[in-house]
C-alpha cells in the first residue's frame, strides 16, 4: 500500500496555511489547516458543519465545480481536505480563498441545512462559520503555489 505523504509531517512543526497532502494522478488533496496541531484549540463542530455546507454549496456554482471530488473535514477539528481533479494549484487556491471569503460574507439560510437534507441539522453555527473564515482569510491572503509545501518539504 502507498504511504501517504501527509501522513509523514511533522505535526508540531505544521503551521495554519494551505498545503498538497498528496496527488494521485490528475487528483490533488489539499490540505487547507486552520489551526496549529496540538498547540491551539480545535475548531466547533458546529462551525466546521456549517463551512462545509457553505463550501460545497459555493463549489458547485464555479465554473469548474464538477472538478471538485471531496471537501469534508479532518477527524482532528484542525482544518479541511479538498479534492480536486485537473485544476491548477493556482487556481485551487484562487477557489480555496473565495469560497473562505464567500463564507465570511454569507447571510441567509445555511445550504442544505433542513431536516431533509442534513443528518444533524441542530448542530450548526454560521456565526462561528463566519469567524473562522475571516480569520483563516487573513492567514491565506497573499498564499501562493510556493506556499504549497508542508514545511519540512521546504527545506
Amino acid at each position: 500500500m502507498k504511504t501517504n505523504p501527509g501522513l509523514q509531517i511533522d505535526r508540531n512543526e505544521l503551521k495554519k496555511g494551505i498545503y498538497i497532502s498528496r496527488i494521485d494522478e490528475d487528483i490533488t488533496t489539499y490540505d487547507i489547516r486552520m489551526r496549529e496541531p496540538n498547540r491551539e484549540p480545535v475548531m466547533t463542530n458546529a462551525a466546521m458543519h456549517t463551512i462545509e455546507h457553505i463550501f460545497k454549496d459555493y463549489f458547485s456554482k464555479t465554473e469548474f465545480g464538477e472538478n471538485i471530488i471531496y471537501f469534508g473535514p479532518m477527524a482532528s477539528r484542525t482544518g479541511f481536505y479538498l479534492l480536486t481533479r485537473s485544476l491548477t494549484d493556482n487556481y485551487s487556491i484562487n477557489l480555496i480563498r473565495e469560497a473562505f471569503r464567500f463564507v465570511a460574507d454569507f447571510w441567509g439560510m445555511i445550504p442544505g441545512a433542513t431536516m431533509n437534507e442534513c443528518g444533524n441539522c441542530s448542530d450548526h453555527n454560521l456565526a462561528q462559520a463566519k469567524e473562522e473564515a475571516k480569520a483563516f482569510l487573513e492567514i491565506i491572503k497573499d498564499w501562493g503555489k510556493e506556499d504549497l509545501k508542508y514545511p519540512k518539504e521546504k527545506e
